[in-house]
């Protein structure tokens, strides 16, 4: 068999011309053992209808075994003459020929052609750094705002707990409320200095 392995031929046909060749071979060697066991099974037959032979089925098992070498060293060497023409004939692409999937390969590139496709390629990896970098930016960003967001949630959810504080004691504008609890706050601030004071002036008498 042949060692080329002819991987051109391989991908067109999808199986090697190699495995082609030795089912081949194979089918037709296990057509040549049938028909030496039927010709074995005849001849035994035909020796069972004559009286007094002296042919015994193990002389005739040997002369068919070697009869069978003899028919398969003949068939080895026109089947290695057959496997040479097809490999070379018909199994096999000419250097010419280019497969449908290949033909972009077929128009030659310049210098050029080269140099403009190596800027090319250039150009997209910087544009997609920049798309990356872009991209983490925005991501970043994303984050803040969610961060904001459920800081600016909390600052809402404490001003409406506010104005419910201002509601259940009657007050319904949370303007005045903040008004009402900023004035609340100074004359509890006073009550304590005044209290601090007079604390201060009981000691020391």
């Amino acid at each position: 068999m042949s060692v080329d392995p002819m991987t051109y031929e391989a991908q067109f046909f999808g199986f090697t011309p190699q495995t082609c060749m030795l089912r081949i071979y194979i089918a037709f060697q296990d057509y040549l053992f049938e028909v030496m066991q039927a010709v074995e099974q005849v001849i035994l037959k035909k020796l069972n209808g004559i009286p007094d032979c002296d042919i015994s089925p193990v002389q005739i098992r040997k002369c068919t075994e070697k009869f069978l070498c003899f028919m398969k060293g003949h068939f080895d060497n026109l089947f290695s003459k057959m496997e040479q023409l097809f490999l070379q004939l018909i199994l096999c692409i000419p250097s010419n020929i280019l497969l449908p999937e290949d033909k972009c390969k077929e128009t030659p590139y310049s210098e050029e052609d080269f140099q403009h496709l190596q800027k090319e390629i250039e150009q997209l990896q910087e544009k997609y750094k920049t798309e990356l970098c872009t991209k983490q930016a925005l991501l970043a960003e994303l984050e803040e705002q969610k961060i904001v967001q459920a800081k600016l949630k909390q600052t809402l959810t404490f001003f409406d707990e506010l104005q419910n504080v201002g509601r259940d004691h009657g007050t319904s504008d949370f303007r005045e409320s903040l008004v009402s609890l900023v004035q609340n706050s100074r004359k509890l601030q006073n009550i304590r200095d005044g209290v601090e004071k007079e604390s201060k002036r009981l000691k020391i008498s």
